[in-house]
């Protein structure tokens, strides 16, 4: 489910949140979550975060993951608004 936020009729941001299931695991995870430069700062993000924790309530999940590369740390404001950091993890490619 893809979110959208409007502010003086302009998209400033949108959070993308589909349910996931790992062999036993369940839960909602937030697949992206953009805001607009001009509108940082001024609760888009929670609004949009609190948003897609809603519809992940409504369709039964307990619990809302989301994944930011290590080296955004201006992106990493999560704590503030109830999340924990439950993993660190690197990723490896290899192109065929």
């Amino acid at each position: 489910m893809i979110f959208l936020y409007e502010m003086e009729n302009l998209i400033c941001g949108w959070v993308h949140v589909f349910g996931k299931c790992i062999i036993q695991l369940e839960y909602a995870e937030i697949g992206g979550l953009v805001v607009d430069t001009e509108y940082r700062g001024k609760g888009v993000g929670k609004k949009l975060m609190r948003t897609a924790e809603e519809w992940a309530k409504e369709k039964g999940y307990l619990e809302v993951r989301l994944r930011s590369g290590g080296h955004r740390k201006e992106a990493h404001q999560f704590k503030s608004i109830g999340y924990e950091n439950i993993k660190w993890q690197e990723v490896f490619s290899h192109k065929l």
